[in-house]
């Protein structure tokens, strides 16, 4: 890390301290990011981090996003979630007017993008996806629906991908689209309630003939799959990946005061060696993690293509996450288990990481096919 990473992880780690974890209760009681947050995190530029700097956005590249993404999921992993999804594929083949038009709105704070791909019968299998797109003159009229799309409720921009012709298959017969949620014909079906990451509102979204200005295509007709991957290439990296590690970081550091603070016979239960190899086993698989994700980064910023390392990121932090989190409730023992406790939250929601943006099964299969050809 060079002197202005180090410096930036500062600025934002002192952020995350007196505004961010102050305000955790809160967001998991009311299920909800409040308004005073979210204008401290404009002011601080954190929904723009990755929008060019010609759009008003901080223009960081990806190592310096994951290092940002890192020290926010120190504290909670919906206000990272909050901050925007992933916009690599809008960034990528959007064109300029689509993006001095979004991105200008984003670096603000007024917009937020969500990523919707998921539907009820396409999940791991998003080839078998359901939505349906066809161009009348100037417009595409979109017709299907997307679940489990984090912020979908909330947020007034959605990169949906819809198929535009189901003769070529995933590779050439889906294509992206921005919708605003005020397009005619766009709806939030329902929100799905879950048993973590509260303050982060999961929706199911409908499109009756939902009607999208052909400039809101991304990249060319038939393009979708492509940025789609793109999307997940960085999602994985920086929200499953980047989330990981800083939520492991903050538990290792919650495990080790408890474990100097609390005395069972006699002595500070850091003293028994069960305890310090929990501890020892959860430090060495969290430095493991964030030199995965510090080098998949460089290399994304290369110009590479990351999609063999986006996957074994993203199966091997959100697995680490989770036993990271188990260990840390047998650490702190049934205190680890009280509502209102930060463990108890973390424990709750590591779980997703092992589901969306791709199971870890999904992830094997793309891991193994590469390495096999």
């Amino acid at each position: 890390m060079d002197e202005k990473l180090e410096a930036l992880r500062a600025k934002i780690r002192h952020f995350v301290d007196t505004e961010i974890i102050p305000l955790s209760n809160e967001i998991e009681e009311t299920d909800s990011i409040p308004d005073s947050l979210a204008g401290k995190m404009t002011d601080m530029g954190l929904f723009g981090m990755g929008v060019p700097k010609e759009y008003g956005g901080m223009g960081l590249n990806t190592l310096e996003m994951c290092v940002v993404t890192e020290e926010v999921a120190r504290a909670n992993q919906s206000v990272v979630r909050f901050m925007g999804g992933s916009i690599s594929g809008l960034s990528q083949f959007g064109t300029d007017r689509v993006k001095a038009k979004y991105f200008t709105r984003i670096a603000r704070g007024e917009s937020r993008a969500d990523f919707a791909l998921s539907e009820p019968e396409a999940g791991s299998d998003a080839a078998s996806m359901k939505t349906r797109a066809e161009l009348r003159g100037d417009y595409y009229y979109l017709n299907g629906t997307k679940h489990m799309i984090s912020n979908g409720s909330v947020n007034d921009l959605h990169l949906v991908f819809a198929v535009t012709d189901p003769e070529k298959g995933a590779r050439g017969g889906i294509s992206a689209f921005v919708v605003e949620k005020d397009f005619p014909g766009f709806s939030v079906d329902a929100i799905q309630p879950k048993m973590g990451l509260r303050g982060m509102p999961t929706a199911r979204l409908r499109f009756e003939d939902c009607r999208v200005p052909r400039e809101n295509l991304i990249g060319e007709e038939g393009q979708g799959f492509i940025v789609a991957m793109a999307g997940l290439d960085a999602g994985r990296l920086q929200f499953i990946g980047a989330v990981a590690v800083g939520a492991s970081q903050k538990l290792l550091e919650l495990s080790v005061e408890h474990a100097r603070t609390r005395e069972q016979f006699g002595q500070p239960i850091g003293r028994f060696q069960a305890i310090q190899w929990m501890l020892a086993d959860m430090a060495t698989e969290i430095y493991a993690a964030r030199l995965m994700v510090y080098d998949a980064a460089r290399k994304l910023d290369r110009g590479e293509v990351i999609t063999q390392e986006s996957s074994m990121i993203k199966l091997f932090t959100s697995e680490m996450a989770c036993r990271v989190a188990d260990r840390a409730v047998q650490i702190h023992g049934a205190a680890g288990l009280l509502k209102g406790s930060p463990v108890e939250r973390f424990y709750r929601d590591a779980r997703l990481g092992r589901i969306w943006d791709g199971t870890s099964e999904i992830q094997r299969y793309i891991i193994a096919r590469t390495l096999l050809g």
